[in-house]
C-alpha cells in the first residue's frame, strides 16, 4: 500500500490482517489522493487536513516528493488537532503520539507518513514486520500491476496476498492462483464510536479520531471488524 497519512483505521485494519506490509512508496505520488490529507472532526463535521509540500506532481515518486520548506505548518496543524480534540476522552493518551509525529523532521511526505503508521502501529502493540518496496523490491519496479505484486509475493514464498477491496477491479484471483498463491481482498467494517456528539457519528476519519475517543482495548477490538474474501 502507499504510505498513507494518518490513515482511517480500514488502513491499520490490512496491517493487522498481514504478517508483513509493504509500503509501496517508489509508485508514483497521487495528488488529491491521501497520501498527504486526511480528515478530523471539527464543529462535529469532517474537517480537511493536509501537510504542504514542494512542487508536488504525479510525474514524481511518493519517496521522493518533499515536504514544505516552510515549517510553520506544523505548530499551525499541532494547534489545530489540540484545540479541537482536548475534551476528548482519550486526548491524554494520543496527543502526544501525534504531536511527536508532526515534529519528526523528515524531509518526505512517504518518510513522516511511514514514521506516523509504525509509531501508531507500535502504540497498538501490531506485531507485524514493516518494508519499504524501494529498499527490498527494486528489482521489480518496471513490472506491472499484478505481476509486481506476484513477483514480491514470491520473494516473500508467500500463499496468501490481502488487498484492499477496491483492487477487485485490478487485479484478478486466477492469475495469482496461477502463481501458486490466494489472492483475498478485505471487507473494512467501521463500527460507530461514540464523539463529542451522541447524535450522529462520522465514519472514515483520519487514525487520529480514533485514538482521542477510544482507549487501546477498544481500537484493538475495532482492528478486528473486517472480513475476507
Amino acid at each position: 500500500m502507499q504510505p498513507y497519512i494518518f490513515p482511517y483505521i480500514g488502513y491499520f485494519q490490512l496491517i493487522d490482517a498481514v504478517d508483513k506490509f509493504i509500503f509501496y512508496d517508489d509508485v508514483n505520488f497521487i495528488k488529491k489522493g491521501w497520501i498527504n490529507r486526511n480528515q478530523i472532526l471539527i464543529n462535529n463535521q469532517a474537517h480537511l487536513i493536509s501537510i504542504p509540500l514542494q512542487k508536488a506532481s504525479q510525474n514524481i515518486l511518493i519517496k521522493d516528493t518533499l515536504i514544505s520548506y516552510d515549517t510553520t505548518w506544523r505548530n499551525k496543524l499541532i494547534t489545530k488537532i489540540e484545540m479541537n480534540y482536548k475534551k476528548a476522552p482519550h486526548f491524554k493518551a494520543a496527543f502526544p503520539i501525534v504531536k511527536n509525529i508532526i515534529e519528526a523532521q523528515e524531509k518526505t511526505i512517504s518518510d513522516l507518513a511511514i514514521l506516523g503508521i509504525k509509531k501508531i502501529a507500535y502504540y497498538l502493540e501490531l506485531d507485524t514486520k514493516f518494508e519499504l518496496s524501494s529498499e527490498m523490491y527494486q528489482e521489480s519496479k518496471e513490472l506491472k500491476k499484478e505481476n509486481r505484486l506476484i513477483q514480491i509475493c514470491q520473494k516473500n514464498n508467500a500463499d496468501k496476498y490481502i488487498n484492499p477491496s477496491g483492487g477487485e477491479e485490478l487485479y484478478s484471483k486466477k492469475d495469482f492462483y496461477n502463481k501458486g498463491m490466494e489472492l483475498q481482498f478485505i471487507e473494512n467494517s467501521i463500527l460507530p464510536y461514540q464523539q463529542f456528539s451522541f447524535n450522529s457519528f462520522i465514519s472514515h476519519l483520519s487514525i487520529i479520531d480514533v485514538l482521542m475517543f477510544n482507549s487501546k482495548e477498544q481500537i484493538t477490538e475495532m482492528l478486528q471488524q473486517y472480513k475476507l474474501h
